[in-house]
């Protein structure tokens, strides 16, 4: 049997490979799902080497079994499998076959309401609905609604980043809304947590839905500030092809079979090193999903021997510091590409509403404990 030291060095290199790949390696960040597949294989593999007292480790039928069934299988209506790939490509063909009435729905709005309204109201409701219809497809709405307003450049940017914050809060209540929300319930499914559909809203919700309302007068706030001086233009958004909505719910697939493959392969360090780490300390260093998609940092550290103390920590700084930067979230990623806003500008109002949001977050989830 080879020794653990030697299982868990290879599983930080994995880990490692997993930070700095997509930022070093640009065919890495474009095939990102593919990568993270790779590296779950090889992380169930080494830690399928160690042996751990009472816990399976390494490849196993029900681990083969819950990678391919998360992505499609969270609750049933009627019979019928509900998961968040059936939604993304659901939404997605609505939004392809009835596009031009929907353009045409928004226009009507834009005519009827101010602008604060409008802005308010999109951060609002996508942050909230965004658990439903998945935060990829709000994203998508996001851009759609945007691009129909009135706004000068830095308006535009403010309103996305909000409007990003706000989705990617509101996203973690339901494990239809995320790839976050998906992997943490699976992974929390069995004791002690036996984390159900509304497992993530129960535990959440007091924090998340406050704050998606606080992100929807932010960003009336800053948008008009920014609208201020200069004629405002509007933008016209391409209609996507039959081929791009299916490639997207099929890399939404391969990233949560990738991120339950990840989160069983990196049992060893969750169970030797990360359930020792104050919830504090847990809260700081997970900032690091600035840089990281969140889903993944969830899927390498929750785990069911985690405390809910400890889990409200890790969700809660991986939800805010990933609307810092826009490799932090995937409605970032997508709302950024669409509109052609680069690191610098996004980095220059993420950062300045992620941090203040990091430290009142802090102090919600930590001062009833010392109370």
């Amino acid at each position: 049997m080879v020794s653990e030291l030697v299982v868990i060095a290879g599983l930080l290199v994995v880990f490692a490979a997993i930070l700095t790949g997509p930022f070093r390696v640009p065919a890495v960040e474009h095939n990102l799902e593919v990568f993270l597949l790779i590296a779950g294989i090889v992380a169930l593999t080494l830690s399928g080497l160690v042996v751990i007292p009472g816990v399976e480790t390494g490849w196993s039928l029900e681990i083969m079994e819950e990678a391919l069934t998360a992505p499609l299988y969270i609750t049933d209506i009627f019979g019928i499998p509900i998961g968040i790939v059936q939604v993304v490509l659901l939404v997605g063909l609505i939004l392809y076959v009835w596009h031009a009435p929907i353009q045409r729905g928004i226009a009507m709005m834009v005519s009827h309401l101010s602008l604060n309204i409008m802005i308010f109201s999109l951060i609002v409701v996508l942050g909230l609905v965004s658990s439903i219809i998945s935060a990829i497809i709000a994203s998508i709405i996001l851009v759609e609604v945007l691009c129909a307003l009135p706004l000068q450049r830095k308006a535009q940017v403010a309103a996305t980043v909000a409007a990003c914050f706000s989705i990617g809060l509101g996203a973690v209540l339901t494990p239809l809304g995320e790839p976050l929300s998906t992997i943490v319930v699976s992974k929390l499914a069995g004791p002690p947590h036996f984390a159900d559909f509304f497992y993530l809203f129960d535990l959440l919700a007091v924090y998340i839905i406050p704050g998606v309302v606080a992100f929807g007068i932010i960003g009336v706030v800053i948008t008009r500030k920014f609208n201020e001086g200069a004629d405002a233009t509007t933008c016209e958004v391409r209609r996507e092809s039959i081929r791009e909505v299916l490639l997207r719910a099929v890399r939404v697939y391969i990233f949560i079979v990738a991120l339950v493959l990840l989160g069983e392969g990196f049992k060893p360090l969750i169970l030797n090193y990360v359930i020792y780490i104050p919830s504090e300390g847990l809260y700081w260093v997970n900032t690091v999903s600035a840089v990281l998609d969140n889903a993944t940092l969830a899927a390498a550290e929750v785990g069911p021997a985690l405390s809910d103390l400890q889990i409200k920590a890790v969700l809660m700084s991986l939800l805010v510091a990933g609307g810092m930067l826009i490799p932090g979230n995937i409605p970032n990623i997508i709302a950024a590409g669409k509109l052609k806003i680069t690191s610098r500008e996004w980095a220059g109002l993420g950062i300045i509403l992620g941090i203040p949001a990091l430290l009142i977050y802090f102090a919600a989830v930590f001062l009833p404990v010392y109370l």
